[in-house]
């Protein structure tokens, strides 16, 4: 940042301009700060706040999470149906059920892994766009909210892979699905708002 402009500071700068082959000083004023009716002043959520800066970082660990998922529950289907075909495990009689034990998870394994490449794949089109502030919350909001005793803590609102949680930043975002309670009781509200079950008080929204 050039050094004629200091945030937070109360001193006007002054920065010299050509006009004509004359060095004329323009005095720049900081930008005012918004006060709320406490006289305190209130700061939207910037570089220097502990509130994430980085929808788009944050998107990106959880592709990387999802695609490491993805990628151990690919191999254990793959083992799963080896397991399956493989001779010796064909049954010895007809009280013997590992053959069809093994089918069933081989069958399983797959259908996991199908899902998931489809949440993948979702994630990896999906765009996290900014919420102004006193807009409602809806899909894709990143919200920061206060229980009792002060503890802060991150949901962003998803399509998809509700209860993963993801480390940024040195805190930890969990992620909510449409089918989630706190996504339904979350959306349409507004920073201030308050839930009674359970006891969050919304202090952020980007």
């Amino acid at each position: 940042m050039p050094a004629a402009y200091h945030r937070g500071s109360d001193r006007a700068h002054k920065l010299p301009i050509r006009r004509r082959g004359v060095k004329l000083p323009v005095k720049i004023q900081d930008p005012p700060s918004r006060k709320g009716e406490d006289g305190i002043a209130k700061v939207r959520f910037h570089a220097e706040s502990p509130f994430p800066e980085m929808k788009s970082d944050l998107l990106e660990l959880i592709r990387a999470e999802l695609r490491r998922r993805l990628e151990r529950l690919a191999k254990a289907a793959m083992d799963a149906h080896a397991a399956a075909t493989d001779p010796g495990s064909k049954a010895e009689s007809k009280y013997d059920t590992r053959s069809l034990e093994e089918s069933y998870l081989a069958t399983g394994q797959a259908r996991h892994v199908k899902d998931l490449a489809e949440t993948l794949r979702v994630f990896e089109n999906l765009r996290l766009r900014e919420f102004s502030e006193g807009e409602e919350i809806a899909s894709g909001a990143l919200v920061e909210v206060e229980r009792d005793g002060g503890e802060k803590l991150l949901f962003l609102l998803a399509p998809a892979s509700g209860g993963l949680e993801i480390m940024h930043g040195g805190r930890e975002v969990t992620l909510l699905s449409p089918d989630s309670p706190l996504y339904v009781q979350l959306s349409g509200r507004t920073v201030g708002e308050e839930l009674q079950a359970p006891p969050f008080r919304i202090c952020g929204v980007r």
